[in-house]
């Protein structure tokens, strides 16, 4: 039992024996992986203090450039795929605006089956928001924090960035544009309508057909725009099918019925208010309907004039008070056509009121010179000969005006002077006139109307205007200067000079006159 203890204890002993000798090597080895350690740690550490010190180099050389080149855009930059690359801002909108010149001189193309229009872009102000896209680019990576400048910066380098300008245009001039378009389709809807001709109110009946879709059309127009597609592609119109709108004579009447106005004035402040005709159906309202219904394609309603009980030449002399030119020519009585023709002419002429800004034109007052109208021949100049002509001698009532006009110192508007010099005028004091050809027109710049009167009797044609004396009335003098003088012609200056006190405000030159000698 002792032996058998004993090697117990043997084993025991080899176990531990053993056991100690296996700590004995992991120490060993321990020591051996210390000892070595230190270098490639210290390596490493080297290695990632290298690294960081060469980033911080490439980072700080990459910041100092981008600092440097603030005054530029960055690197990889587009606008509309245009590069802008380290620009200015001045030469980026410079070459943007030279590439949108370009871009924007293509008219926009319109079909509708077989039709094709074009809207040129200028007359919608086709325009691209330039400054704002280049400012934009020229702010990418200078408006943050350095590190996220610098990132942007970078990326932009890397990536590229492509900006697309907001396209702007007058939609208000589309819209327009496309109503006049729809118009003028070859199916376009015919709509019912109106015109007044010789007293009568013609009505015509319209058609269906097919208008745009204003909005629809509007909407592609605008996307197209938008990427400049507009180029290379062909915009189909939107249209829809519509029927004109019916007749509607109840407002066809109140849009043409107009009461007659009496004229009158008042004298404080001093105003004249003119006459006005009325003109109203000369049929009842259901008449003038069954006509419609019972017409194919076009009616007509019978119009009737109403005039005003006081007409604007009838208002008296009160609301004139004041003379403001007279005016005398000479005439023989013993050529009796001559006499006629002057009367008549007068007579049209006389008691015409002209408000403040309107134009008086001789021929239109006193109309056509013909024998229906009750015109005599009568000695006239014509085609550089005197001969007996309808109407001859009307000539001396538009120069008497003439000259009744200068000293009103009214405004000249149309004005010629004959072939010869006339008996009853010197030369550069006459205005002749001839129906269709030539006119005797003059403006009231007066701040008040004034009345033309005008008498042929006795020898003496004679024009009045009368009207009210303003504040600052002028002394007018009215002259004219033959300047030269040969066998075959003469030739002169007509002035009117404006005197206040004495003293001359203005000269103005009327008109230069050549003649023919007889």
């Amino acid at each position: 039992m002792i032996v058998e203890e004993e090697k117990k204890i043997e084993i025991v002993d080899d176990n531990t024996t053993s056991e100690s000798s296996t700590t004995t090597d992991f120490k060993q080895i321990s020591n051996n992986s210390i000892a070595t350690h230190p270098h490639w740690i210290k390596a490493i550490c080297i290695f990632i203090i290298l690294f960081l010190i060469l980033a911080l180099i490439i980072l700080g050389m990459f910041i100092l450039y981008n600092y440097k080149n603030r005054a530029f855009i960055t690197n990889g930059i587009y606008i509309n795929n245009i590069d802008i690359s380290h620009l200015t801002k001045e030469e980026a909108k410079l070459k943007l605006t030279n590439y949108y010149s370009d871009i924007f001189a293509n008219d926009i193309t319109l079909t509708h089956n077989d039709y094709t229009t074009y809207i040129k872009t200028s007359e919608i102000n086709l325009s691209a928001d330039i400054d704002s896209a280049v400012d934009y680019a020229f702010g990418y990576g200078k408006n943050s924090n350095i590190f996220k400048d610098n990132f942007q910066v970078f990326s932009a380098m890397i990536n590229g960035v492509n900006i697309m300008p907001n396209i702007n245009f007058d939609e208000e001039a589309l819209t327009k544009i496309l109503n006049n378009i729809s118009s003028e389709l070859p199916d376009a809807v015919i709509q019912s309508g109106y015109y007044i001709e010789n007293n009568k109110l013609i009505i015509t009946k319209g058609s269906d057909g097919s208008v745009i879709d204003i909005d629809s059309t509007t909407k592609k127009i605008k996307e197209k725009l938008a990427d400049l597609s507009y180029l290379n592609e062909i915009i189909e119109i939107d249209a829809i099918a519509k029927s004109p709108e019916k007749i509607d004579i109840d407002k066809i009447y109140n849009e043409v019925h107009k009461d007659a106005k009496d004229a009158y004035f008042t004298p404080d402040p001093h105003v004249v208010y003119p006459s006005e005709n009325g003109l109203d159906f000369k049929i009842s309202i259901e008449e003038a309907k069954n006509l419609v219904k019972t017409s194919e394609k076009e009616c007509t309603i019978p119009l009737k004039v109403v005039y005003p009980k006081i007409t604007t030449n009838m208002i008296g002399e009160e609301a004139f008070p004041d003379l403001l030119a007279t005016y005398s020519t000479s005439y023989a009585t013993s050529n009796t056509n001559r006499t006629t023709n002057l009367k008549l002419a007068a007579q049209k002429i006389n008691g015409y009121v002209l408000l403040p800004g309107e134009t008086f034109s001789y021929n239109n007052v006193v109309g056509e010179r013909t024998i229906s109208a009750g015109y005599k021949e009568a000695g006239m100049y014509q085609n550089g000969q005197v001969v007996d002509g309808v109407g001859g001698g009307v000539c001396q009532i538009s120069t008497t005006l003439f000259n009744a006009v200068l000293f009103s110192n009214l405004e000249i508007v149309e004005l010629y002077n004959h072939q010869f010099i006339p008996s009853y005028a010197t030369a550069g004091r006459d205005a002749t006139v001839v129906y269709g050809v030539k006119d005797f027109k003059f403006k009231n710049t007066r701040n008040y109307a004034i009345k033309l009167t005008c008498s042929v009797e006795k020898g003496r044609a004679t024009f009045n205007i009368r009207g009210v004396k303003q504040d600052n009335e002028y002394e007018v003098n009215v002259y004219a200067n033959v300047t030269s003088k040969t066998s075959s012609y003469i030739k002169s200056v007509t002035y009117r000079t404006l005197k206040q006190n004495g003293k001359t405000i203005k000269t103005e030159k009327i008109m230069n006159a050549t003649y023919k000698t007889h």
